[in-house]
């Protein structure tokens, strides 16, 4: 593999162009796809399942009938029975220590407060009507990516659970997903992948009505769709190609570091996997079994690691721990690693990342899998305004007021005022009525 390299970055030397491309990763090649995949929202807006079933074949190599979109009980039943005795107890395993996590939150009835004497005021918390999930499969198949979208799901109580996934090439849909998806109270589940599945959960075809909020890692077409689709859904956090960060110091172990890196790097050759060092003893040892690594790293694979690291990954040299810390901050990471001396004191001074894992036990596959907290992090540096899929994204909060005669004399004179300060007569005079009945004269 002559062409095997790894990229080294030097951040103080780097131009405003160069950090900037390397900030926005694959963020650039999803917007330049949004209008690649387009024609494909818009034909299953118009054509329903036949550009389904078109795309499916066109895309996947499946060829499907409108009664075989959506997944049979008997198929469940099969992908059970099927699925090896030790893959079931492994998944039980994890769905419980996500369920565990995620129980914690689910939100206590909020109880009224008194916010002046007569003004009671609290939240309410009901579950969107309806939600789907988007489970990708071109690269592998992923049973955790079902569970880490339907337990939060089910927890909130989403009356209608509903799940996409690309089909396998005999178009049956993978078993330990189907077992998760039973498992996990999923209620639908079709075999479309793709912008196509976006388009579908969003629009609503003949066999699959559409769905309140559309969330899920997906490619960067699955991406692209969830934009074209956002005014129609709610499309929850950006989850977009994986992407990985490991902040480190001396004390790290490169082997260790090597190994770490290659794990978000082998999710395809679109993600992100970037060491952020001070060191260059580290970086330099770290570079060499990355490169003793990835020529034995099965096909494809290998492939998508070897594109990774000339691509949009590597190792970013700075000038102290601190640099390395504003770096991070500003990358924004979807995973990030913290291999410092001190990971806790580093911890403080970190801002922005989907998850932080601590010290040199945490690789990125045990969070991914089996921690308890959710794997869907928002990616493309959106970590500093979203948050991990929870519970939470799928509830939705109503404040409740309730106001007595006594809390309407203590509120009212301010309303009143402020009201006619803004121009408001009519909201004025809904409070100055009720203090003096047949009193509603508003001025013009």
């Amino acid at each position: 593999m002559a062409d095997l390299k790894v990229n080294v970055y030097v951040w103080g030397d780097l131009s405003p162009e160069e950090r900037r491309r390397l900030l926005s990763r694959s963020e650039e090649d999803i917007a330049r796809l949004e209008e690649v995949v387009r024609p494909v929202v818009e034909a299953v807006r118009t054509e329903g399942d036949a550009a389904l079933i078109r795309f499916t074949k066109e895309f996947d190599g499946v060829v499907l009938s409108p009664e075989r979109l959506r997944v049979s009980e008997e198929e469940f039943e099969a992908a059970e029975a099927a699925l090896p005795e030790e893959i079931r107890e492994s998944l039980d395993y994890v769905i419980e220590n996500v369920e565990r996590f995620h129980r914690t939150q689910v939100p206590e009835p909020s109880p009224m407060r008194e916010v002046r004497p007569g003004v009671m005021a609290g939240e309410r918390a009901t579950p969107v009507p309806s939600c789907g999930l988007y489970v990708p499969r071109g690269r592998g198949s992923f049973p955790s990516m079902v569970y880490m979208l339907a337990v939060p799901a089910h927890l909130a109580g989403v009356p209608r659970v509903v799940m996409t996934t690309p089909p396998e090439k005999d178009g049956s849909v993978n078993p330990a997903c189907l077992y998760a998806a039973r498992r996990c109270g999923v209620h639908e589940v079709y075999r479309v992948g793709g912008a196509q599945a976006v388009a579908a959960l969003a629009h609503g075809t003949e066999s699959i009505a559409p769905v309140a909020m559309i969330t899920g890692p997906g490619s960067a077409y699955v991406a692209a769709a969830k934009r074209l689709v956002a005014h129609l859904v709610y499309t929850g956090l950006p989850a977009g190609p994986s992407e990985s960060v490991i902040l480190a110091d001396e004390s790290a172990d490169p082997w260790k570091v090597a190994i770490d890196l290659l794990v978000e790097a082998e999710h395809g050759a679109d993600s992100a996997a970037l060491l952020v060092t001070p060191s260059r003893e580290l970086a330099g040892r770290v570079e060499a079994h990355l490169l003793s690594c990835i020529p034995r790293l099965p096909s494809p694979r290998r492939e998508f690691v070897q594109a990774v690291f000339a691509g949009y990954g590597g190792i970013i040299l700075v000038d102290s721990l601190e640099e390395g810390v504003e770096v991070v901050n500003e990358w924004a990471p979807e995973h990030l690693q913290v291999r410092t001396h001190d990971p806790f004191a580093t911890l403080k001074r970190i801002s922005y990342a989907g998850e932080v894992l601590l010290g040199e036990h945490a690789p990125f596959s045990l969070a991914n899998y089996a921690a308890g907290p959710n794997a869907v992090l928002p990616t493309g540096g959106k970590a500093k305004v979203f948050s991990p899929v929870s519970v939470r994204d799928f509830l939705r909060f109503s404040s409740v007021i309730h106001v007595t005669e006594e809390g309407l004399a203590e509120l009212g004179p301010h309303v009143a005022r402020l009201a006619e300060y803004e121009g408001f007569p009519a909201h004025a005079a809904a409070i100055t009525y009720r203090a003096t009945p047949g009193s509603y004269s508003p001025r013009g």
